[in-house]
């Protein structure tokens, strides 16, 4: 059977930096054997044997650790399944066809602009391939935009995910913005959850564009990525129902 491929988040740049420590530990512990340096040829065996624990972390991270803390966050939003569900960065589609799987007469749409640096692999046609192989294309679309100029109404969405792509934004300014928008075109009564290297960062912004509810949680070793004591945080928030005060 077919299965859905979702790529290493980070691009190719994590992949070649795992690959270049590795040589540089191993050419660096010739190095020492050759010049009987025995303390630096000790300190180049530990980190290589450190590599392999470090790369099975980071796909760990980006792959089945991904996808468990999202299908968490997803069974803790108690959709009906007649949801509009929008993923800002939603790459080659793991966390909006996981959203999509749970929405039988809902919509998923993802967001992006699939760039290589990103994830490995990224493209429109690898993340509609995905919804196809895994039976969800006919509730999923995918739309070219900008996460700072979504291409969408005011209120389209009644829940609004993203997951590692605010980040991905340089200057504070422009991730500002983006966040803004994911508020602008989150229906009242609507959850927005975001996952991201710091995103603790965000909930001033979301606060003070009126979302209420605003949480922060850091996550757990699922999101270490090669780094132990590395966390992802999540980014809970809502915009408040129709009448009520804000």
């Amino acid at each position: 059977r077919d299965r859905a491929r979702y790529g290493v988040d980070g691009g190719y740049g994590g992949i070649a930096f795992l690959v270049l420590a590795g040589g540089g530990l191993l050419a660096g512990e010739r190095w020492a054997s050759r010049r009987g340096k025995r303390a630096v040829g000790a300190l180049a065996k530990v980190g290589l044997m450190a590599v392999p624990a470090v790369a099975a972390s980071y796909f760990y991270s980006t792959g089945p650790g991904k996808l468990s803390v999202w299908k968490e966050l997803l069974d803790g939003l108690g959709l009906r399944g007649d949801e509009n569900v929008l993923d800002i960065g939603c790459g080659r589609g793991a966390v909006l066809i996981s959203a999509a799987h749970r929405l039988p007469r809902g919509r998923a749409t993802g967001a992006d602009i699939w760039r290589l640096r990103d994830q490995t692999g990224n493209s429109r046609a690898a993340a509609e391939r995905n919804a196809m192989v895994e039976g969800v294309s006919e509730r999923v679309e995918f739309a070219e935009a900008d996460a700072r100029d979504l291409p969408f109404p005011p209120g389209s969405f009644d829940v609004v995910l993203s997951n590692l792509a605010f980040s991905n934004i340089r200057g504070s300014e422009e991730r500002a913005r983006a966040l803004l928008e994911a508020v602008r075109v989150l229906r009242p009564g609507g959850q927005m959850r975001v996952v991201d290297e710091g995103a603790d960062r965000y909930a001033a912004i979301l606060r003070g564009a009126g979302c209420v509810d605003v949480e922060v949680r850091r996550l757990d070793w699922r999101t270490w990525s090669g780094l132990p004591g590395h966390h992802f945080t999540l980014v809970s928030a809502g915009r408040p129902a129709a009448g009520s005060p804000s």
